[in-house]
């Protein structure tokens, strides 16, 4: 065999062993719904401090729909993170549910969230059922006049809250989704209530960015909402903070969320900020 013939075969055997290994990340990749494909490819990535602060303000200091007490505090956990899929949807979606908590997980740097099997165990229950099951379940956690409220005043097909303590920590957190929808509609549902569960609960009209905004439809994490999630979870921003307390720390926390989420999704610099 000449030389140049054995590095021809030798090449061409590279060549297959790459294609090999990359095929199952082209899978992932198809796999993808083409809406949050479209989405991903298209959502904005950079922004100024100002940006980031305002929202954080808008989505972390009050409530959408405030059952009882104040809201115009910081709320988030300050113990890890259990979730417990309770399913009786159909299509069961839990699988989608289990990669959206290994997803935060990942691009949240000092949040501690994993799936568990043991309800005992668990702090954050997500309950999967179908669309006709929604207002008994309101019913039965809230209670009928509640429920009713709710359903007036939201028209959910999706819901999240929280209990906390006087200290404004998160203790227990409930989302219910409603499984036979469509796969972009579902995945837009989860993202925002399960995040919102972890202490941002207030919808805003003012931020285009953020899948925090009723009329924004994400269905993934985006990078301004892990902006959001990774200042909320910084351990200098504290559960009962108020906004002028809040207002001061965040620049002193901004750097280093910058810092995380540019290295955890591989973002090309930034343009100066102000």
């Amino acid at each position: 065999m000449r030389a140049g013939d054995h590095h021809g075969r030798r090449a061409r055997i590279v060549a297959i062993i790459a294609m090999l290994m990359l095929a199952p990340a082209r899978d992932v990749a198809a796999a993808e719904n083409p809406e949050v494909a479209q989405r991903r490819a298209a959502q904005r990535v950079a922004f100024t401090d100002d940006e980031i602060i305002s929202g954080f303000m808008l989505t972390a200091i009050g409530a959408e729909f405030q059952i009882s007490g104040r809201g115009d505090r910081i709320r988030k956990y300050e113990t890890p993170v259990r979730v417990f899929i309770d399913n009786h949807g159909a299509p069961d979606r839990s699988g989608e549910v289990k990669r959206v908590v290994a997803d935060i997980a990942r691009h949240v740097r000092h949040l501690d969230i994993t799936v568990t099997r043991d309800r005992a165990r668990a702090n954050f229950i997500v309950t999967l059922l179908r669309q006709r099951a929604l207002f008994p379940k309101l019913t039965e956690i809230f209670g009928h006049a509640r429920a009713r409220d709710i359903r007036r005043q939201l028209d959910p097909q999706c819901l999240s809250g929280f209990r906390k303590d006087d200290d404004y920590r998160i203790q227990h957190s409930d989302v219910i989704l409603v499984t036979d929808i469509r796969e972009f509609d579902f995945l837009d549902c989860a993202y925002e209530e399960m995040l919102q569960a972890l202490g941002p609960i207030n919808d805003t009209d003012k931020v285009p960015w953020t899948m925090f905004n009723d009329d924004v439809q994400m269905g993934f994490f985006d990078i301004y909402d892990q902006y959001i999630m990774n200042v909320l979870y910084d351990p200098r921003v504290r559960p009962g903070m108020t906004a002028a307390e809040v207002r001061a720390v965040v620049p002193r926390v901004l750097p280093s969320a910058r810092e995380w989420i540019e290295r955890v999704n591989a973002a090309p610099p930034e343009p100066p900020r102000n």
